[in-house]
């Protein structure tokens, strides 16, 4: 009795001591990586991901990762989401560097340039670490498979939204989330396309918010005190027609038409009180899930579509109350 009340003791110090090591070794893995979110309760993991956003606190990318956790849960997969708790091309490169040194089974990002990332991404394929591009892709490089919106096409059918919705003159100043980044430059050269023959459409500014919901409001009111003009506005990422619609609202310019991104909370609510007129419907949700099934379907030997657009569509007031498909927000 005696040895099995120590034997019992022994387990519970081990079952105490492994338990302790998982803490203590996914803390550093934190501390190595800066803002990190894992999901280290998934007992038995097949496979290993990392999951690297442009930015972890943005909420657009917090849907994304509440996908990819429900997708990594169904299919027994630890999945570490990391990056820079703001937008820094840098910062995410090493990221990037630091998972494949950690030896994972598969690396989850977007890329930012078509400078910097492709030779990273070829150099992790080189090692062995298969590689997915989400929201935006990496064309130049030897990623496996891209999965997301299709950029150009999401800023092509706001120009063509704008164009439906306004008579007469328009001038129109675009907001976007970085000059740097290649979904934002896409967005933007969709829509330009979309307006470039319609000879009451000009597009007379161009301003970057840094993925700030803040900048975006101050870039907005400078654009109106230099451009006076105005009547209509593109914002390009998720922050910046809700920091549009701010000064607009505050300034009592309501003629003034606003199409933004996303559709998180503020600017579902902003839409129901006609201040944004229309927003461009991503699917994060469906990004940050879908990824996950296609990296572990590669893992397992099944050959995935090289491209993966997700569904892109305009939500207006009148599709709030509709069947249409919303991307979602951060507080469903």
């Amino acid at each position: 009795m005696r040895h099995l009340s120590k034997l019992i003791f022994l387990t519970g110090i081990i079952l105490f001591l492994f338990t302790f090591s998982i803490a203590v070794y996914f803390s550093q893995r934190m501390n190595n990586y800066g803002e990190t979110s894992v999901n280290s309760k998934i007992p038995n993991y097949k496979y290993h991901f990392v999951l690297v956003p442009e930015e972890v606190d943005n909420d657009y990318w917090r849907l994304v990762e509440k996908g990819a956790q429900e997708a990594a849960r169904k299919n027994h997969v630890l999945l570490e989401y990391v990056g820079p708790k703001q937008g820094n091309i840098d910062e995410h490169l090493k990221t990037l560097e630091k998972a494949a040194a950690s030896n994972v089974d598969g690396i989850i990002t977007q890329s930012l340039n078509e400078e910097e990332f492709p030779p990273l991404i070829d150099s992790l394929i080189d090692q062995g670490i298969p590689v997915v591009t989400i929201d935006t892709d990496s064309e130049n490089s030897k990623r496996i498979s891209y999965i997301g919106t299709n950029n150009y096409y999401s800023g092509f059918i706001a120009g063509t939204k704008l164009i439906e919705d306004t008579k007469g003159e328009v001038n129109v100043a675009i907001i976007t989330g970085n000059f740097h980044s290649s979904n934002q430059s896409l967005r933007v050269d969709g829509f330009k396309e979309a307006v470039k023959h319609e000879e009451r459409i000009k597009i007379v500014a161009i301003e970057e918010s840094k993925i700030s919901q803040i900048r975006a409001a101050e870039k907005a009111y400078q654009i109106l005190n230099e451009y006076p003009q105005v009547n209509a506005f593109f914002g390009t990422s998720a922050l910046d027609g809700i920091g549009i619609a701010q000064i607009v609202q505050q300034l009592n310019r309501d003629y003034i038409y606003i199409i933004g991104f996303d559709t998180l909370k503020e600017t579902i609510e902003y839409i129901k009180d006609g201040v944004i007129n229309a927003t461009v419907s991503q699917q994060p949700f469906e990004m940050g899930y879908q990824s996950v099934e296609l990296m572990v379907q590669l893992l397992e030997g099944k050959k995935v579509p090289e491209i993966n657009y997700t569904d892109t569509l305009i939500i207006q007031k009148e599709d709030l109350s509709s069947d249409k498909q919303i991307g979602g927000n951060i507080n469903d």
